[in-house]
């Protein structure tokens, strides 16, 4: 047997490499400055109407968790299946393909907040939204009002549902071994079964679930377009 073993992270492509570096540095420096310096308050994506917003939030979000579950099964996907496609499509794109996503996942998580915050008041706006009384004034709706103003997205997952879908339809017959499930299943069913979930978690609002799902939607919808954008192919001698 040879005294040599290579390391699992020795086949990481130079993009996945960088964002897996990146998240985690991330992730620790939230926990070691969090008495001295609030990274969710400058870098977690607020509503853009909530006066904590602001514009680079729409990029340092992706790279904020909110705990060790969050990030792991992140980077987990990541890991995962980021290098086979890389690899397939090229750095160039995969880095576009993933911040496209990522963004395009919180464009479409806004456009529902927008719609929730015209149920509550009419317009996608309010007044003086740092005001606790702009909240007050809408009675048994007002804490559902604040939160979506004052409860940050954070997360990568946007940018992997994208990935995810992109994997899906380049490699449609590969099979996946999913946790809890004791058998492998094709990513052409795995993944929009998946994506059904998470479309029936977001239009149920269910109490106590804290969970961006139409931004993993989003994510997903931009990994479609992108992939359908480019004309990207299935390769020639996947498995």
């Amino acid at each position: 047997m040879s005294a040599y073993r290579q390391s699992p992270f020795s086949n990481l492509t130079p993009v996945v490499k960088n964002l897996l570096i990146i998240n985690i540095i991330f992730f620790v420096a939230t926990f070691i400055l969090r008495n001295t310096f609030d990274m969710d308050k400058w870098l977690a994506v607020y509503y853009f109407n909530s006066p904590q917003f602001k514009l680079w939030q729409i990029i340092s979000y992706m790279f904020m968790h909110g705990n060790i579950g969050h990030i792991f099964f992140n980077m987990f996907a990541l890991f995962m299946f980021g290098p086979m496609l890389e690899y397939s499509i090229g750095s160039q794109r995969f880095f576009n393909l993933y911040f496209i996503s990522g963004i395009g996942a919180i464009v479409i998580q806004m456009l529902v907040q927008a719609l929730q915050v015209h149920a509550i008041t009419g317009g996608i706006t309010i007044s003086h939204p740092e005001l606790e009384s702009s909240y007050t004034a809408y009675g048994p709706l007002a804490q559902k009002l604040y939160d979506i103003y004052n409860i940050p997205v954070v997360g990568a997952s946007g940018a992997i549902f994208g990935l995810l879908v992109a994997f899906a339809m380049l490699y449609p017959n590969l099979e996946m071994m999913i946790l809890f499930i004791p058998v492998p299943i094709k990513a052409k069913y795995i993944i929009p079964v998946y994506i059904l979930i998470e479309l029936w978690l977001g239009v149920g609002q269910y109490g106590g679930d804290n969970v961006a799902h139409f931004a993993h939607l989003g994510g997903a919808l931009f990994g479609f377009i992108m992939v359908k954008f480019w004309r990207l192919q299935r390769p020639n001698n996947y498995f």
